[in-house]
């Protein structure tokens, strides 16, 4: 759905629901916007039923507006944008008022929503469900990452060999079985059942594969990894779909899974498998070849250019890519590189602290949010202040290549550093490390390259992020008060 459409549909829908002093909350799911509501009664269900965007109505703990998958995220950021109050008028402050951190943070939440409006395309919307797939494990594979790299390093030091045994399995266990897992979900995420599609997903992984060839070749367990689980589960959702419209419902419960798993499970074996290994390993060759290659060039594009992506919503595809890589070689080495575009952010931060000296409230939520900047939580300093300022936006993302570059250039020259998993990032992601040369030889680089993009961020901030015009609007002293009537 286009734009206007979703701008016509939100306005639509609002006056039907009590209008934006009815509504308490706005959300939505993959189909339906959900509504916190604080009087019910006065939502007029039968004319929103008769809009011909609205597919239905559902009252539950929220007023749900069925709309589809196709237009709700788009309606839902229009409608957001509804409800916003209007600004201050131009000059309404007085001519010494600088703009606030309130003012930074209305004008940050602004572009974030009109984001998700432009974010609502097809292609980014069926990202976002391969994000969905995924985000879910991000909790299994950081406990997991951080029990391997304790248990390297008790190797590294020669301690505790049992222990070193024992937690092998333990960090491993998940990861040999993550195909499972990502059926399940996707399965899950596209409307099927999600059991059948870790069953038919569980192929991939089980040890008896050896004994099956395919295009010449003898299967190997994991093969085609994750990649070929989500094929895999695919395929069984649509098998699923298609035999229950087949079947009588009386013969559903016997039919259908059978013929899911069936067909699924020797798609999978005869076909999926060898493709999606296939694709995994030229993902791995290519993850490879580029660092050792173009070392340089490659830091400084992805660290300059994530968070560009991130508003886009591409940076989405790069979940699959580096659970493969961590499936595939026990971790990624493009994840700290992409971490260093919240260092660039954090050192802009600073420089914006320093030069807007005499607004004490940005330099109030600066404070606030560096704690979490530090940690990788970049939304506090990119909403709140970089974005909505404008050109630091582009001096942070300048930091960002800058120590993308540096990590960049140290696996070029042979100090690679990846991160056992996804999800951390900052000074979070260090126990997540790891690397050829050990944790400290891989920690040395992630962090040398944190100092890089701190200190370019903060230069190209301080002495290019801000014009004099810019300076005379943010940083303008409090006004003295007037003292010719004493």
């Amino acid at each position: 759905m286009s734009d206007e459409k979703n701008r016509a549909v939100a306005e639509a829908i609002l006056p039907l629901v009590g209008g934006a002093a009815n509504i308490r909350s706005v959300a939505h799911c993959m189909t339906r916007l959900r509504l916190g509501l604080a009087d019910r009664s006065l939502v007029d269900t039968e004319a929103l039923r008769a809009l011909p965007a609205v597919l239905g109505t559902v009252e539950d703990d929220t007023y749900q507006i069925v709309l589809g998958p196709a237009a709700v995220a788009g309606v839902t950021a229009r409608l957001r944008l509804l409800l916003e109050p209007p600004g201050p008028q131009d000059g309404a402050a007085g001519p010494s008022a600088a703009p606030t951190a309130e003012d930074l943070a209305g004008r940050g939440e602004r572009i974030r929503a009109q984001a998700r409006v432009r974010n609502a395309t097809p292609v980014k919307l069926a990202l976002r469900r391969i994000a969905n797939i995924f985000v879910p494990l991000i909790p299994a594979l950081i406990g997991c990452g951080i029990v391997a790299g304790l248990a390297g390093a008790l190797a590294n030091l020669g301690w505790a060999p049992a222990l070193v045994t024992a937690l092998g399995p333990v960090s491993s266990g998940f990861m040999s079985l993550i195909a499972v897992f990502v059926g399940y979900n996707t399965a899950k995420e596209f409307g099927g059942t999600p059991v059948l599609g870790g069953a038919v997903a569980s192929v991939i992984v089980y040890a008896g594969v050896t004994k099956v060839e395919a295009f010449g070749h003898h299967l190997t367990p994991g093969q085609g990894g994750v990649v070929g689980a989500l094929g895999a589960a695919l395929l069984a959702v649509h098998l699923e779909r298609w035999t229950r419209r087949l079947v009588p419902a009386a013969l559903d419960v016997l039919v259908t899974p059978t013929v899911t798993v069936l067909l699924g499970g020797l798609a999978a074996l005869f076909g999926l498998m060898f493709a999606a290994g296939e694709i995994s390993t030229a993902i791995g060759h290519a993850a490879t070849w580029l660092l050792a290659h173009g070392g340089l060039l490659a830091g400084l594009v992805l660290g300059g250019l994530f968070l560009p992506l991130v508003m886009l919503g591409l940076h989405q595809a790069l979940i699959p890519i580096h659970t493969t890589l961590i499936q595939q070689q026990g971790s990624t080495v493009l994840l700290p590189i992409l971490a260093m575009a919240g260092a660039g952010q954090v050192g802009c931060a600073v420089a914006v602290y320093l030069r807007l000296r005499h607004n004490a409230s940005i330099r109030a939520t600066i404070r606030s949010a560096l704690p979490a900047g530090l940690l990788g939580i970049g939304e506090p300093l990119v909403y709140g202040v970089t974005l909505p300022l404008g050109r630091p936006f582009i001096t942070a993302c300048v930091g960002g290549a800058a120590g993308g570059a540096f990590v960049g250039v140290a696996g070029q020259l042979g100090s690679t550093v990846g991160s056992t998993a996804i999800g951390p990032s900052g000074w979070a992601l260090f126990p997540l490390l790891a690397g050829p040369h050990g944790l400290l030889a891989g920690a040395a680089v992630y962090g040398g390259g944190l100092l890089t993009g701190y200190l370019a961020g903060f230069l190209a901030t301080y002495f290019f992020g801000f014009t004099r015009e810019t300076l005379a609007e943010y940083d303008a002293p409090a006004a003295e008060p007037d003292r010719t009537a004493e």
